[in-house]
């Protein structure tokens, strides 16, 4: 648990008119759907406990999988029994546009403006960050080359060798508008149009005899590479930054990275949404609790001076460390949430044809 010491006198006062009234809501207990697991430790132990002792609130954690369709199932019902959910990209957007979520009164939340403008959505807020990016093996490549982008791995002459991408249509397609020259903010306004999506497949179809494998899991990636079995692939960037600290010769290349906020959402009809926005501010706002979450879970959030309380070595394998967020994309979850199901289904065509 992090000491009351360490915490940022800054972020401890923005948080002063939010729990002025914490003795009222002794009683309370928020309900919060997150992912389980070791994350939900972390949780506890940062955010969870700390956020109890402070006003009184309680947090009953619920590890959850399928969040779109439990949601969809407590709205239709009228009855929802989550107060805050932790939220994927498309989860988000789906909730967002099919109004499932309350909106965020920022000015109560993040009154000191800690958070930049992109954290602070109408009805959700950035909790953590991920990358996809392009990993590489040092020991692997030409002599004197490196990749520096998308169009490097494409570049199958320069730097041969087996290679692997992710079984996913989301990234792939902005990943190969970028190896064919779309610049990292142009890519969703090019892939909005069919000729868009068009030119996505036709530069995949470039690629794709030099495949050896489609990952679907986050663990494929890291042992291929491990193992040797490719040069160069897709992967998220917890997972090669860990790779690296076991002494495998592997170097992540940010640009051209695809960010993706995991958010948090308080659920439309919640009967404690003042407690409910307590618990996001605590969470999201201070950036001494979130240079601690990043530490142990390597998903950053989006809070100012994050990076002011970590070793700078440390900070470079994140994907919110200003020099490997500037050549990334942020993953478009509305785009997504609209076109998922109508560009999986032809990925799956492309896969099989």
């Amino acid at each position: 648990m992090i000491r009351t010491t360490r915490r940022s006198v800054l972020a401890a006062a923005a948080l002063l008119p939010l729990f002025a009234g914490a003795a009222v809501a002794e009683d309370v207990e928020l309900t919060y759907a997150g992912s389980g697991g070791g994350l939900a430790q972390v949780m506890d132990m940062l955010f969870d406990k700390p956020f109890t002792e402070k006003t009184g609130v309680r947090i009953k954690p619920l590890a959850t999988t399928d969040r779109v369709s439990a949601m969809r199932a407590m709205m239709q019902a009228g009855n929802p029994i989550w107060d805050v959910a932790e939220l994927t990209p498309v989860e988000y957007a789906t909730a967002s546009l099919e109004g499932w979520l309350e909106e965020i009164d920022w000015a109560a939340v993040d009154p000191n403006n800690l958070l930049p403008a992109d954290a602070k959505l109408k009805d959700g807020g950035v909790a953590a960050t991920y990358s996809t990016i392009l990993a590489q093996r040092t020991d692997k490549l030409p002599e004197g080359k490196k990749m520096t982008s998308w169009a490097d791995f494409w570049d199958v002459a320069t730097f041969p060798g087996p290679r692997a991408l992710q079984d996913s249509v989301l990234d792939n397609l902005e990943f190969a508008l970028l190896a064919d020259g779309v610049a990292a903010k142009e890519v969703y306004a090019v892939l909005s149009t069919p000729e868009g999506v068009d030119r996505a497949f036709a530069k995949l179809d470039q690629i794709k005899p030099h495949i050896v494998a489609w990952w679907t899991a986050g663990a494929q990636p890291v042992q291929m590479l491990s193992d040797g079995e490719v040069n160069y692939t897709s992967a998220w960037n917890g997972r090669i930054t860990q790779l690296k600290k076991e002494g495998v010769p592997v170097e992540a290349v940010w640009n051209g990275g695809g960010l993706k906020p995991s958010y948090v959402g308080i659920l439309k009809g919640t009967k404690h949404k003042a407690e409910a926005q307590q618990y996001v501010s605590f969470m999201i706002t201070d950036p001494v609790r979130s240079a601690e979450f990043a530490k142990m879970v390597a998903y950053p959030g989006m809070v100012k001076g994050l990076y002011d309380h970590m070793d700078a070595e440390a900070g470079r394998e994140l994907p919110t460390y200003p020099e490997n967020l500037a050549g990334q994309f942020v993953t478009d979850a509305v785009f997504w949430a609209k076109n998922m199901d109508a560009l999986q289904e032809r990925w799956q065509e492309w896969l099989l044809d």
